[in-house]
């Protein structure tokens, strides 16, 4: 038998391969790992299992490990490791100043960004490319604390190579350093990274307004984040695509769904536009109501489950977001894993998104 463990998975060609037996006997080995660890290492994790489960036990499927709310990490601090150990601190957005703090050792921060490299290679293949992000510079110079969006930026960065930053600091488009870069790289295929909201007013719909195009080789572009508000101003994903391949002849759109409590557990949409769960990621509906998990096809709350998190608690994370998962090891794209949609925020839920954190004019 294939390395049954997490570094076992961490190749692009297997990411999307194991098999869901496989998948299932290594997540639940892992979860019960993760689950003993935390509780004798997280105080406030410990209480919280205490008071629902009556103590630490073990579980025999993914679906029965006790879960946290997203809510918790803005009302606790939750780390399982020493002050000491902390390398770095991520927040996510939030209002009121009302926002997740996870606690990040360097082992945690450097297999995140593998587990990022490893899921995001499997779509836009292992060279590093000529890259474009639709943010700041200014926004990556600190290193020890991050929003949810700069780790975001920084993480998707190491995709590629000759990093083009399309913002100033005023967040308005350097039209001469995409020029610039177009004519460098016209007849090489290249990455454009940036969140949906922000990828959507500031590039996209200035250069469509403009009628500019950049006939590139390829394409490959990378957002998340932002829906909410993309559907505000009547935006679709096949819209959004739409007006993409009219600045790309050739492009590869793929959005991903992810959040700071779970950074580097992304799940990536595919080309025939589902999101994907990785070897080492799952995905769960519960009813709203009852929280039992419903069938497919049905409507839920979105539970994440990964095997990441080991400084911090949240390897098992009930959000507040709507979802249906729509199958299991049958997506036409060919990859394992359970596949799922996201329907947006459940009513009455703070609004919360990486490219929230900006309110730009």
């Amino acid at each position: 038998m294939e390395d049954l463990s997490l570094n076992g998975m961490l190749y692009p060609e297997k990411v999307f391969s194991i098999s869901k037996e496989e998948k299932t006997e290594l997540m639940i080995k892992e979860l019960n790992s993760l689950h003993a660890h935390h509780y004798q290492n997280c105080p406030e994790y410990r209480k919280i299992i205490d008071a629902k489960e009556g103590g630490l036990k073990e579980y025999s499927s993914i679906e029965s490990f006790p879960y946290i709310s997203v809510r918790l990490f803005k009302l606790l601090n939750l780390k399982s490791v020493k002050d000491d150990e902390i390398f770095k601190t991520v927040t996510s957005s939030g209002t009121s100043g009302n926002v997740s703090k996870i606690y990040l050792d360097k082992d945690l921060a450097a297999l995140q960004s593998k587990t990022l490299l490893t899921i995001m290679q499997n779509f836009v293949g292992t060279r590093r490319l000529p890259m474009l992000l639709c943010e700041s510079n200014a926004l990556v110079k600190n290193k020890a604390s991050f929003s949810a969006r700069s780790a975001g930026a920084i993480g998707f960065s190491f995709l590629g190579r000759k990093h083009t930053y399309l913002l100033n600091e005023d967040m308005v488009l350097d039209e001469s350093a995409l020029d610039e870069f177009f004519n460098q790289f016209k007849d090489e295929e290249i990455i454009l990274f940036g969140f949906t909201f922000m990828l959507y007013k500031f590039f996209i719909k200035e250069l469509v307004n403009k009628g500019k195009t950049y006939p590139f080789k390829k394409v490959y572009v990378i957002h998340g984040g932002g829906w909410k508000k993309l559907q505000a101003e009547a935006v679709s994903n096949d819209e959004f695509k739409f007006m993409l391949k009219k600045i790309f002849p050739d492009v590869s759109v793929h959005n991903f769904y992810g959040m700071a409590e779970q950074t580097g557990s992304i799940y990536v949409e595919c080309e025939c536009g589902h999101l994907h769960t990785p070897a080492y990621s799952d995905v769960i509906i519960r009813d709203p109501v009852t929280f039992k998990e419903v069938e497919n096809g049905k409507s839920g709350l979105v539970q994440v489950v990964s095997l990441l998190p080991k400084s911090y608690p949240g390897f098992n994370i009930l959000t507040e977001d709507l979802g249906i998962v729509e199958g299991d090891d049958l997506c036409p794209c060919g990859r394992h894993g359970r596949f799922f949609r996201v329907l947006g925020r459940a009513k009455k839920s703070e609004v919360r998104g990486c490219s929230d954190t900006f309110e730009g004019k």
